[in-house]
């Protein structure tokens, strides 16, 4: 009876801590960070498994619920920024743009050039994958509930001997303020794409998924020149 009522209260966690779905599978993660030449893109998958243990106060960290008149705008992300790692019930509706911020800045702030310090950018990667993920910027009603597993696996099995379709292009970040707006601008497009997808009642075509890993592979890849990322000591 004991072992029975542990097996309910493992479950019971397991389900409240993910009551959300999770973004882009592992492999679709890991390949974002090959793709923008990170050397750790092998824990990109980490940030999920952490949720685990984290339950909410990492889970809010991978999302945010918007409805589709909701304008994401650079004051919005600013005012995310010091919500990273908050699992308070308040926070539900998730806080992802401003914990890519966070957890650059944490990055620039701690980092002593280990591979510890380096961490927090194995969190901004994830984060950044999570962030051209459609239903990880739509608010989280049946549609989101009854595609979401399909579409973050859309690619999973196929993706490591396709990275030339994931492509990368050029964006400059000079500054918080250009990291910001290219946030914003991403995020725009990955919410465009799930309530069309929503209006459409579909999942994502293939093509479309390496359209929006392209994004994040940039993104990434842009944020590390921005804080002079080189290889852990």
């Amino acid at each position: 009876m004991k072992r029975l009522s542990f097996s309910f209260l493992v479950m019971f966690l397991f389900v409240s801590c993910f009551s959300t779905a999770m973004a882009w599978h592992d492999r679709t993660h890991i390949a974002i960070g090959e793709v923008a030449g990170f050397d750790l893109a092998y824990n990109l998958a980490a940030p999920d498994v952490a949720r685990l243990k984290a339950c909410h106060v990492e889970d809010y960290n991978h999302w945010v619920n918007n409805e589709e008149k909701d304008d994401i705008t650079a004051e919005l992300i600013k005012g995310q920024i010091q919500k990273y790692n908050l699992g308070i019930k308040e926070e539900e509706k998730g806080h992802l743009y401003g914990a890519i911020v966070a957890a650059i800045q944490t990055y620039c702030a701690e980092s002593d050039g280990s591979k510890y310090g380096a961490y927090h950018l194995v969190y901004a990667g994830h984060y950044i994958g999570d962030l051209s993920m459609p239903f990880h910027n739509i608010v989280h009603d049946n549609f989101n509930a009854g595609h979401h597993a399909l579409n973050d696996g859309i690619v999973e099995y196929e993706i490591r001997n396709n990275l030339h379709k994931v492509e990368v292009y050029s964006i400059s970040i000079k500054n918080e303020d250009d990291l910001i707006q290219n946030i914003a601008r991403i995020a725009r497009k990955a919410k465009d794409l799930g309530f069309k997808l929503k209006k459409e009642d579909r999942d994502m075509y293939k093509k479309e998924a390496y359209e929006q890993l392209s994004d994040s592979a940039s993104l990434f890849k842009a944020v590390l020149e921005y804080v002079g990322y080189s290889k852990p000591r």
